[in-house]
């Protein structure tokens, strides 16, 4: 079973807040010297693919679209055990939408040829939108599965559990298909050793540019995009603490009612 994985490279979501900083202008976050990560969900599809290839004797390819430092990415796929990596780089790419990355992506899944199944996360570690997968799924003409933990293959079909309130629904789907997958206890990433990191970052890893997809470089990028954000900020909360007095505590809750009323906060 051949799987395929789309992550992408962020700034760790766990920096300590006061270090977080927005450009209200480019409407993105600063980089400046934070350490990159792939995408939490991201990984959580690898550790998924890496688990089915283990099962069913299969292969993974891990795909990512970014600059030059996101082949440390790449690395650290490589590291938890992905048979393949490839990087889709190009100037030509800065800027693109939801639209735009399923565009590149599945110009990249058809260079990359057969496949049973691609992965994505639910939604990615920065601006959270979630459309990718289905955008991808689209474009290609594949079903789509969202929000799966798991899956498990069998007699030419997969099945794929959902969590859902007090359980799991399983949804069945031929291959090939993709499915954007969620966080479980059954597919907490594996650690990344650091022996099998010396070994991944000597690998060679791929470049495909726009030329190597057949893309035209003046339908890619923020000129061409169809999602526009209005506002990034970091919102600003304040905190004020407000004393009830009274005699006894039934003529304090009664003050407390009217004051939360006429704050509408009831």
């Amino acid at each position: 079973m051949h799987i395929v994985v789309c992550i992408k490279q962020i700034i760790d979501p766990e920096i300590p807040p006061h270090v977080f900083q927005i450009d209200p202008i480019e409407k993105k976050q600063i980089r400046g010297r934070q350490v990159l990560v792939i995408s939490t969900f991201d990984e959580v599809a690898l550790e998924v693919a890496l688990q089915m290839k283990e099962k069913e004797d299969g292969k993974v390819t891990v795909l990512t679209i970014g600059e030059a430092e996101a082949i440390e990415a790449l690395h650290a796929a490589l590291a938890m055990g992905a048979d393949e990596a490839i990087h889709i780089s190009d100037p030509a790419f800065e800027g693109a939408d939801s639209f735009g990355t399923a565009h590149i992506l599945a110009a990249a899944l058809q260079k990359v040829g057969e496949f049973d199944a691609v992965l994505c996360g639910r939604q990615a570690g920065d601006v959270e939108m979630g459309l990718v997968g289905p955008f991808l799924a689209e474009k290609v003409g594949l079903p789509c599965v969202t929000l799966a933990a798991n899956m498990e293959a069998g007699d030419g079909k997969t099945k794929l559990r959902r969590p859902i309130e007090g359980g799991y629904e399983v949804l069945e789907t031929a291959t090939p298909f993709l499915a954007t997958m969620m966080n479980d206890e059954s597919n907490v990433p594996r650690y990344v050793s650091v022996r099998g990191l010396r070994k991944a970052m000597r690998s060679e890893v791929p470049v495909w540019s726009a030329a190597d997809l057949g893309l035209d470089p003046a339908k890619l990028g923020s000129e061409t995009a169809q999602i526009e954000m209005e506002e990034l900020f970091v919102p600003q909360r304040e905190t004020r603490c407000e004393f009830i007095e009274g005699e006894t505590g039934a003529e304090i809750g009664k003050q407390l009612a009217l004051r939360l009323r006429e704050l509408k906060l009831i």
